[in-house]
């Protein structure tokens, strides 16, 4: 995720690192190249302009915005929603570590804390398709390791470690129903977010929808220099270049928010909040903390 201080109205307009510009730049500077051409060609007599008026492509950009805008409201919607459900986690996180403290002391509940840790970064990699095996073997014991590294959902099955550890000190009297259900109640927020982040991340904006509007822009971009060589001369490389600037940008900016746990810039920082995590609990265990992330190149991941 993308992380600066705020800049003043001068310098945004200058500000080239941490923005969408220079992932899109060769297509606007080839937007600009062919306006040239065109307008050479047309100040030349080798190209002979059939439209003459810009008006109708005028009607096709405003219907394009209007999509685009639409598919960007969707896509940060999804983008959204996903930061919430991980504020959500890390809410319910704390405060199953905290009532397992409360209940069961430090020691008793050290298994279950570290274990919550443990989701945040399997979660984490799940989402992004990464291997959290050195955290979790980091954070569990072997034998746990080892049933969670074979599962295919490791945050589902450190979930299950969850709920046998829960069932097992029940039987044993070392919670009571009240207490065990309350900390259920927890694991049961627990596979929720899970649940929703999946749905999320395996569930994308219908493909054809998309390639509908990026293809469109494309030849929107590419048809302006010939609406607009006539009326506006050499003025048209600028003015075309500024119009693919905003509709590229836009749709390069879609494609990021679709996909939110992802690891492009404008993605969530989804390792910056498990390693949050870890420094809440750690500290809960008298344990010591690791360092806070910190961004590069303006970018936390």
């Amino acid at each position: 995720m993308i992380v600066r201080s705020r800049l003043s109205s001068i310098r945004l307009l200058f500000v080239v690192r941490g923005t969408i510009l220079p992932r899109v730049l060769p297509h606007v500077l080839g937007i600009a190249a062919l306006s040239a051409l065109v307008v050479w060609a047309y100040q030349q007599g080798f190209l002979r302009l059939q439209v003459t008026s810009p008006a109708p492509l005028s009607l096709l950009g405003i219907a394009l915005s209007i999509f685009l805008g639409f598919r960007n409201n969707a896509c940060y919607d999804r983008w959204w929603e996903a930061r919430k459900h991980w504020g959500a986690l890390i809410t319910e996180l704390r405060s199953f570590s905290h009532e397992a403290i409360a209940l069961l002391g430090v020691d008793g509940a050290r298994g279950l804390v570290q274990r919550n840790i443990a989701f945040a970064h399997a979660l984490a990699a799940h989402l992004r398709g990464h291997d959290a095996r050195e955290d979790l073997v980091r954070l569990l014991p072997e034998s746990e390791t080892s049933r969670v590294l074979a599962s295919q959902n490791r945050p589902n099955a450190l979930l299950r470690e969850h709920d046998r550890e829960l069932a097992t000190r029940l039987r044993e009297k070392q919670l009571t129903d009240i207490t065990w259900s309350e900390l259920r109640t927890h694991l049961h927020g627990l596979m929720g977010v899970l649940g929703a982040c999946e749905r999320i991340r395996f569930t994308p904006l219908p493909f054809t929808y998309t390639v509908l509007i990026h293809r469109t822009a494309y030849l929107f971009c590419l048809l302006l220099p010939f609406g607009l060589a006539e009326a506006l001369g050499w003025f048209t490389p600028v003015l075309a270049a500024m119009i693919a600037y905003t509709f590229f940008g836009l749709d390069r900016l879609s494609d990021e928010l679709e996909e939110p746990f992802g690891t492009e810039p404008n993605d969530l920082s989804l390792l910056a909040m498990a390693r949050t995590v870890e420094m809440n609990l750690q500290e809960a265990l008298g344990e010591p903390q690791p360092e806070p992330l910190q961004p590069r190149d303006f970018i936390l991941p």
